[in-house]
């Protein structure tokens, strides 16, 4: 079973790379953030001649979520547990498919550091804490995917040093991610190659696809009954080079089927 998360920077502006890369990889399930469109406007007809079923959450300007399947996908859930009356955003939506509990994640950018955006990421990290573990308890097969805006450690950029102000690498974000990792889930990428250099996102500016001058900000997080299934985790880092494609790179995870 082949499970991806992508973040298209743009659904419809970048509906022709997607349906590339769908016919081209055929994941089973795939997390989608940055949707840029709302939720009226979301390409459901074009998804679902392309085989997927879907349950989203859009937003006008920057955000929305989305999460695709081959099979069946009942919505649990449109956001986070709890309230936060600074922001409205479509950041969070979960779906029970293929006997798995999916959430897919948009984590807030943060920047500029320091700030109330940056205040606002650690307050919505400190959400999603509270929610994985209530995920965790359930003893359910559960994941948590997307794009976490955040390098966890030093391989997961290019050049650490000249990110040492910016949110994604400032120490507060990557304790928020290795504490939420401490309750008991298992980073796919880390768990299979703990010592590579494995980038996800790209910049459109100077020329950093070229220089691989990568960042590795989404994330697969599999609760224990799933990591025991962990197979494969991959880049399909060719998809930045396509034309028009989004700064992010798609990642995917093969899990072999549950024993009956």
């Amino acid at each position: 079973m082949k499970i991806a998360t992508y973040n298209i920077n743009g659904v419809n502006g970048r509906l022709p790379v997607l349906l590339r890369w769908l016919a081209k990889a055929q994941p089973d399930v795939v997390c989608l953030q940055e949707l840029k469109c709302e939720s009226y406007r979301f390409p459901v007809t074009a998804i679902n001649d392309a085989g997927y079923q879907a349950i989203w959450r859009g937003e006008k300007s920057w955000n929305g979520v989305a999460i695709l399947s081959k099979s069946e996908i009942r919505e649990l859930r449109t956001d986070l547990p709890g309230e936060d009356a600074s922001y409205q955003h479509s950041r969070y939506i979960e779906g029970f498919t293929f006997g798995m509990v999916i959430g897919c994640i948009y984590l807030p950018n943060g920047n500029p550091y320091p700030g109330p955006k940056f205040d606002y990421k650690l307050r919505w990290f400190s959400r999603l804490a509270d929610h994985g573990r209530t995920l965790l308890n359930t003893g359910l097969p559960v994941m948590l995917v997307g794009d976490y805006n955040v390098m966890p450690t030093e391989l997961d950029t290019y050049k650490p040093e000249k990110y040492l102000d910016n949110a994604l690498f400032r120490e507060e974000s990557r304790k928020a991610y290795a504490d939420l990792v401490a309750q008991g889930w298992i980073d796919a990428i880390r768990e299979l190659y703990p010592g590579e250099r494995i980038y996800t996102f790209w910049d459109y500016m100077r020329n950093a696809y070229g220089r691989n001058a990568g960042l590795r900000l989404d994330h697969f997080l599999l609760n224990p009954v799933l990591a025991g299934r962990l197979k494969v985790a991959k880049v399909d880092k060719e998809v930045r080079g396509w034309e028009k494609a989004s700064d992010h790179a798609p990642v995917w995870i093969e899990l072999s089927m549950p024993v009956s």
